[in-house]
């Protein structure tokens, strides 16, 4: 049999990391990886140098909200509440109101 051929089938505990990498960065972990010790590796390898995503990525900076802050008061307006909970929908109003 020649070495090219040959796959050795992943272990439980690369499966087991790979999952836990796949929940981490909200990924889903193909089941063609799982098959394959090297490829599962390369995912794992891949997958590790990701940010995880987290939920504050998503809201408004505080620079953001100081500005839109101030905009709403020069301009005697209120700055909906949904724009605090989302990092575009801030910035959409803060273009919309300079």
């Amino acid at each position: 049999m020649e070495a090219s051929t040959f796959t050795l089938s992943a272990t439980p505990r690369q499966i087991a990391y790979a999952r836990s990498l796949a929940l981490r960065n909200q990924t889903l972990l193909p089941w063609e990886v799982q098959q394959d010790r090297r490829s599962l590796s390369a995912w794992i390898d891949a997958q590790a140098q990701l940010k995880p995503l987290s939920s504050l990525d998503s809201l408004p900076s505080s620079k953001q909200v100081a500005f839109a802050e101030r905009l709403a008061r020069i301009k005697r307006r209120a700055v909906p509440d949904e724009c605090f909970r989302d990092k575009g929908l801030m910035s959409k109003w803060i273009d919309g109101n300079k």
